[in-house]
């Protein structure tokens, strides 16, 4: 096959919430001559190419249709691979990073001082806003109900959508383009300015000044790249990679091996999550409307999670019923009468817990759910079920509980249903999507990967611009603050190149 050569200054690898903030943030360069690439491993999606159906979309969107296994089997991760990255898949929440995690993360430089008007920037770019009482759906309104009249504390997430028709599919990708992330806003702006962006081109390799890679025939009836199929040399002064948490340390590895730094690959944090179902005797209709509207974190300082609305497709909402038979299908008969929450586990990041490589080159993710999130989940579960419950429940499916449905008169009770020995990893369904660490930032390279501006340690002209920066987890939804980082990354590399 023909080896076809390419020459940059800049090239972007991965086009997510990171990498298309970076290609934003040296947009006006490219405008004034500055050749600029960004390169992704997916397609581009365009609004006909979404049919709203479940296992059509994961397939389109999805590494492993959204199912891939950590190496102990017992966790699965979602993450997306299609310009605009992951951004393509969330539900839109937006949050800024909580001051207590920047403080826990101390890093020089990383302040509020510093990313707020970051912060402020794209949250006007990607119209972030709450939404008005009346576009919030039935199953939003139940949760906040619950807190009432529990008692807890309730806060509304703010969301970055324009003209949401409450279709109910983000994470399958929105029909209407609703959500505005990086494909719908960074992108298209920095295309406008002279940024190529390059789909289907998969990066095998990396060194100063070279990106090795492939460009491959599309899929799914997406547009191809500009350039054809092939085996690509690609020059470049400066090599961002953005390639996600789960693509950029393997790509570091598959290039200069996995003890290139002492960190590579280590610290990976995932906010390990559990989808939960009660029924109503009321029809909730959880379908219509945009899934996400409230949350509550009573219990972040006490017990490391974050409870948050959700409602998901039959697939997965099926996928994480612990049980089979007949109650399986009673319940996923009456989808419209559900109520689902979502519990969020604020992991705390830990050595043993790391991204490596097989043979092949491919990801591979090393992570223990250990006492402490168990824990959590167990403390989750007994909550979520007080609050399906205080909402108006009759019965709920709670995991741990050694039976498949508890009914809303035996809510005195959790505790003794809820037990951490009926709480068994490989039967419970866990999950997680915020996939962060792995190139943790810091100043010290025995310590760290990147300095705190996103430089790799010891080798001048590459950056890692997404949440792999992140030294632990962020304690929040992340791509906002992975939006900050990468605008800090684009700033040291307008420097690097002034001083070049």
């Amino acid at each position: 096959m023909t080896e076809h050569h390419l020459d940059y200054d800049v090239v972007i690898i991965g086009s997510g919430a990171g990498g298309g903030t970076v290609a934003r943030e040296l947009a006006d360069l490219a405008e004034q001559g500055l050749r600029v690439a960004l390169l992704d491993a997916g397609g581009r999606f365009r609004k006909r190419d979404n049919t709203r159906r479940e296992f059509e979309m994961a397939r389109k969107y999805y590494v492993d249709n959204g199912g891939f296994q950590t190496a102990s089997q017992d966790m699965t991760l979602a993450f997306c691979e299609a310009v605009g990255g992951s951004t393509n898949v969330y539900t839109g929440v937006t949050f800024r990073p909580p001051e207590r995690v920047l403080q826990k993360w101390n890093v020089p430089t990383l302040d509020l001082d510093d990313l707020e008007p970051r912060l402020e920037k794209f949250e006007q770019e990607n119209n972030v806003h709450l939404q008005p009482p009346e576009n919030i759906n039935r199953n939003n309104q139940l949760f906040r109900e619950g807190c009432e009249r529990l008692g807890w504390e309730i806060g509304q997430f703010p969301l970055n959508i324009r003209d949401c028709a409450g279709l109910n599919t983000c994470n399958i990708g929105c029909a209407r383009f609703a959500k505005q992330g990086t494909a719908q806003v960074q992108i298209p702006y920095a295309e406008q300015r002279g940024v190529e962006v390059i789909p289907f081109c998969r990066v095998d390799r990396i060194s100063p000044g070279r990106v090795e890679a492939k460009i491959r025939e599309p899929e799914h009836g997406l547009p191809p790249a500009h350039y054809p199929a092939g085996d690509y040399i690609i020059t470049a002064r400066k090599i961002v990679v953005a390639a996600g948490t789960l693509g950029t340390t393997p790509l570091l590895m598959r290039s200069f091996g996995k003890k290139a730094w002492p960190e590579l690959g280590r610290w990976f944090t995932c906010h390990p999550a559990l989808t939960l179902v009660a029924e109503h005797d009321e029809q909730v209709l959880g379908s219509q409307g945009h899934p996400k509207s409230y949350y509550c974190d009573t219990f972040v300082e006490s017990d490391h999670f974050l409870l948050e609305t959700c409602f998901y497709f039959p697939f997965v909402t099926s996928k994480n019923l612990v049980g089979f038979g007949p109650e399986v299908d009673e319940l996923m008969g009456r989808m419209d009468h559900q109520q689902q929450i979502l519990v969020l586990v604020l992991d705390k990041a830990k050595r043993e817990n790391r991204v490596t490589i097989d043979r092949a080159g491919n990801p591979v993710v090393h992570y223990d759910i250990d006492a402490s999130i168990r824990d959590a989940m167990i403390a989750s579960i007994r909550a979520a079920g007080r609050l399906f419950f205080a909402s108006g429940a009759t019965r709920a499916h709670l995991p741990a509980t050694g039976r498949f449905f508890t009914w809303a008169n035996e809510v005195d009770q959790l505790d003794d249903l809820v037990r951490p020995e009926r709480f068994r990893t490989g039967q419970v369904a866990i999950s997680a999507a915020h996939l962060m660490g792995g190139c943790r930032m810091g100043t010290d390279p025995a310590s760290s990967v990147t300095d705190p501006w996103g430089r790799l340690h010891g080798l001048d002209g590459i950056y890692v611009a997404d949440a792999s920066l992140f030294p632990d987890s962020a304690e929040v939804n992340p791509y906002l603050t992975i939006m900050a980082l990468a605008s800090r990354v684009a700033d040291a590399i307008r420097e690097d190149l002034g001083a070049a």
